[in-house]
Formats: C-alpha cells, structure tokens, sequence
C-alpha cells in the first residue's frame, strides 16, 4: 500500500466506536465469523486450516511475528464496516477532509515568478469534493502517484489559490518526498 492509502487507513481505525479483539483466539474467532471457514482463513493467513484451529484453541499461543501482523491487519480491516462507510460518506457528502503533511510542493507558474519545490508544513481542510474524488480513486484501485494528484489539486485550489482569489497563474502542483501525510474525516 501506500502513504495516501496507510493515511486513510488510520483515519478509518480512528473512527472506531470499540476496540477490537485483542486475544490471539478471539482475533481468529472474528475472523472466522467473517469468513466463514478455518480453511479461508488460513488462505487470508498464508497458514494451514490446522494452524487456524491452534491459534482458536490456544493450543498455539505465539504465532510468528509476520503472522501476528497478517492477522491484525485482516481483522482491523474487516472491523466495524458501517462505521468507516458512515463516516466517509458524510466526509464526501459534506464534511469534507483534513490532510496535515510535510512534503516537497513544486508548482508550474508563470515566468518571473519562482516555482522551485520547497518542503512545506501543511494542514488544509479539502472540501467534500476532494474526499468524494479520493474514496472513489481509492475504490477503483487508483495507485498512490493518482491519489497524490487529486490532493495537490486541492491544495492548488484552497491553499495555493486561495479559492480562486490568488495565484491563478499556477497551473500544476506536485507532492514530492512526502516525510509524513495525515488525513482526517
């Protein structure tokens, strides 16, 4: 995955209402409800179905560390689906989302003026469009470097034009070396 995708990924787990299961077993147990079988679960793992039913029993008490990973990951996201889905529609209908990052910004401008990329600290409220626009990037499958250019042209329109109201002979913003990227929704 990448930063835009690790970033709402972290906003979603904020929006958790509970936390969830924190037992090896009671991970595998969730995860079983949701999918059903020993044997899809050990797909999802990279484990057999036997290892599954270890990890369920307690009869296995400490799986590997990349395992342990592969099974948070899977159960934070399969985890309260209404309430991520809750909150990214009223972030797309009209709430818009926040995106805090330090990166490199560069920009296409007129002559005369200087358009050298320079790392900046910023936090900017995108309006409900944008958030529409990435959800819908992010659920067609749309790659970090596509995701990136919808959040430069917010920034181009609320940050570096102000809304129209400044600036309007930028014409391309570009995030580069992003040191870190937050969303919030």
């Amino acid at each position: 995955m990448g930063e835009i995708d690790d970033a709402i990924e972290r906003a979603d787990r904020e929006a958790f209402t509970r936390e969830p299961p924190k037992t090896l077993p009671a991970r595998i147990n969730y995860l079983l409800k949701q999918l059903g079988t020993a044997k899809a679960v050990a797909a999802e793992l990279g484990v057999t179905a036997d290892s599954v039913n270890r990890y369920r029993r307690g009869a296995r008490k400490n799986p590997p560390k990349d395992i342990t990973a592969k099974i948070d990951a899977a159960v934070r996201s399969r985890w309260q689906p209404r309430v991520r889905k809750r909150r990214r529609k009223q972030a797309a209908a009209t709430g818009g989302i926040t995106v805090e990052t330090r990166a490199r910004f560069g920009y296409t401008a007129p002559i005369g003026t200087t358009d050298d990329g320079r790392f900046r600290r910023l936090t900017v409220h995108l309006p409900a469009a944008y958030a529409q626009r990435l959800f819908d990037a992010r659920e067609a499958g749309a790659g970090d470097q596509e995701m990136r250019q919808i959040i430069a042209e917010g920034f181009k329109d609320i940050y570096f034009q102000d809304g129209g109201s400044r600036a309007t002979g930028i014409s391309d913003v570009a995030i580069n070396d992003i040191d870190y990227l937050d969303l919030d929704f």
